[in-house]
């Protein structure tokens, strides 16, 4: 029996919350959730489901499967498609991807819906696909925005909804802003139109195949003779990277055979990101098997690429996204002419402006996040971040206008393809740049909290009372990030200049409760570069105990 608003377990303004809903809803399966809930009195659940509500951000939408304003389900995507609607008015054209995790497919035919009752046009992708694909689409098509349903890396429980612009590129203040507003003024979905006047328009296999044609119209040189294991970790990557590897001249890189289907319950894996331990351990297993030359990896979704070089003894050399980023940008510039630049953000390594330095390229530095790299400058034919995401471009510019992680994977692979015509691994290039530029070595450190405050707290106390030595290095300049240093947009962070070209910079994390430290030492090469690398495994492990004790979490 369902209770009442005078329930004594129960707080009335969370059944009436809860009642409200339920008159809406049009989804049977987040219906029946809630009616159990109520008929349960669980007002923690009612409480963790009504208490909040998402924030639509430059990110869009992103959380747990569920009833309620604070979980991901069909009423919260149809307001997020009614206030997308009501800040691009009627006949604009919006191109609509999704990916193959629970509901993206519900999701994204009840975007077109909403889009076109409000009297926009509307292109759907024709399944479950890439999130570069959906990126790319969207300048193809000239649209006016785009919409994907993807979490990318999260885990299975989750689902999102991440909007572009017109220049395919992902939002950014104030457009963000805009939409939130106009989402909040949506009234009960039940009462939208639905399905024109504007138009649906679903798309065929013709926009992968175009898309397949601008990736593999990168700069990729001649060299193919090259054996990959590849995974797509459950994810939507398989058939799209395979159809670009196959039309660039490569041979099918070897899909585990476990992980190569999309599987929204990502049953192999503890957490369905490549960067996660255990994730690549039957990739690694695969190549050691098939004496594979190269190791690549997509994320769920497909826009970020990790790479690995398989060793003798059967282990594997996972590269960080910094090492992978300075060898795609050496690539990039090498195999591009005229007035370019290159770029990445405040948290990756330094090593990127070394390299634009040598070869006389610009160079930007942004905030974190594609949807900043994007927007460094004119010329751009290269951005990365360290959280293995990759645009790649040519003379004509970037085919995609945000992290790509197929077109990423088939650039890494011809260079690698191309060090083994020359007897080399992507390791021995490494090392070259280790010599030209200077071993620049990364790492993290990360704590997560269930009180946010503890993260207010501890960056209240670095600002208070800042350290003057960290790892050995002295903590030669602070900049606040907070007050918009060097020209970029104010942010909650702090970077530390250290002796020795060495850095640290701390911040919240901006989709998780952690707070978040990225760490590099520049180590000159003398003599052998495993001796340098050893020495900035050292610092790196001196500014870790350090920077653990400044924190004090």
């Amino acid at each position: 029996m369902t209770p009442t608003a005078n329930s004594p377990d129960v707080d009335g303004d969370l059944i009436e919350a809860a009642r409200r809903w339920l008159a809406q809803d049009p989804d049977p399966d987040t219906r029946a959730e809630l009616t159990a809930l109520m008929e349960r009195q669980d007002s923690a659940a009612l409480q963790d489901r009504f208490g909040g509500k998402l924030e639509f951000g430059t990110a869009g939408l992103r959380g747990e499967l569920g009833a309620g304003p604070n979980r991901m389900n069909r009423v919260t995507v149809m307001r997020a498609a009614a206030g997308l609607a009501k800040v691009l008015g009627p006949g604009k054209h919006v191109v609509i991807g999704y990916d193959a995790r629970h509901k993206s497919d519900v999701f994204a035919r009840d975007t077109a819906a909403v889009l076109t009752g409000a009297g926009l046009h509307t292109s759907l992708l024709p399944r479950p696909l890439p999130t570069p694909l959906l990126a790319f689409a969207v300048r193809h098509l000239d649209a006016d925005a785009g919409v994907t349903v993807t979490a990318s890396h999260n885990p299975p429980r989750d689902n999102g909804y991440k909007v572009y612009w017109g220049d395919g590129s992902q939002i950014v203040p104030p457009i963000d802003s805009e939409i939130s507003a106009a989402i909040d003024a949506v009234g009960r979905v039940d009462e939208l139109p639905l399905h024109g006047p504007g138009t649906l328009t679903e798309l065929g296999e013709g926009i992968i195949d175009d898309y397949i044609e601008a990736v593999t119209s990168l700069p990729l040189g001649d060299a193919r003779d090259l054996r990959i294991a590849y995974t797509p970790l459950h994810g939507v990557g398989a058939a799209t990277l395979t159809g670009a590897f196959l039309a660039a001249g490569f041979d099918s890189p070897m899909a585990v055979e476990e992980q190569r289907d999309p599987d929204p319950d990502f049953p192999t894996v503890s957490f369905p990101n490549p960067e996660e331990p255990g994730a690549m351990d039957l990739a690694i297993a695969l190549a050691t098997k098939q004496g594979a030359d190269l190791v690549l990896a997509n994320d769920p979704d497909a826009d970020r690429c990790a790479v690995g070089v398989p060793l003798a003894d059967g282990t594997c050399r996972m590269l960080t996204g910094d090492e992978v980023g300075g060898l795609l940008a050496e690539h990039v510039i090498t195999h591009t002419t005229g007035d370019r630049m290159v770029a990445t953000t405040i948290v990756s390594s330094t090593l990127l402006s070394k390299i634009a330095q040598a070869h006389g390229v610009r160079y930007g530095e942004t905030l974190t996040g594609f949807k900043w790299i994007i927007k460094a400058g004119p010329g751009l034919v290269f951005g990365y971040e360290e959280a293995i995401g990759y645009s790649i471009g040519s003379d004509t510019g970037l085919p995609v206008h945000d992290k790509d992680g197929i077109g990423a994977a088939l650039t890494v692979a011809a260079i690698a393809a191309a060090a083994k015509r020359d007897g080399r691994t992507l390791l021995d290039l490494l090392d070259d740049q280790a010599r030209r530029y200077g071993l620049h070595a990364t790492s993290q450190l990360s704590f997560r909290v269930a009180d946010l405050s503890l993260i207010t707290d501890a960056m209240s106390r670095l600002r208070a009372n800042p350290p003057a030595v960290l790892g050995g290095h002295a903590v030669e300049h602070i900049d606040d990030l907070n007050k918009g240093e060097g020209g970029l947009p104010p942010t909650d962070g702090l970077r530390y200049r250290l002796s020795g070209n060495s850095r640290v910079v701390v911040r919240p994390s901006g989709t998780e409760p952690k707070l978040k430290c990225y760490l590099e030492v520049v180590v000159s090469v003398t003599g052998e570069v495993s001796d340098a690398r050893a020495r900035a495994a050292q610092d790196l492990n001196a500014l870790k105990a350090d920077l653990s004790a400044a924190l004090g979490l």
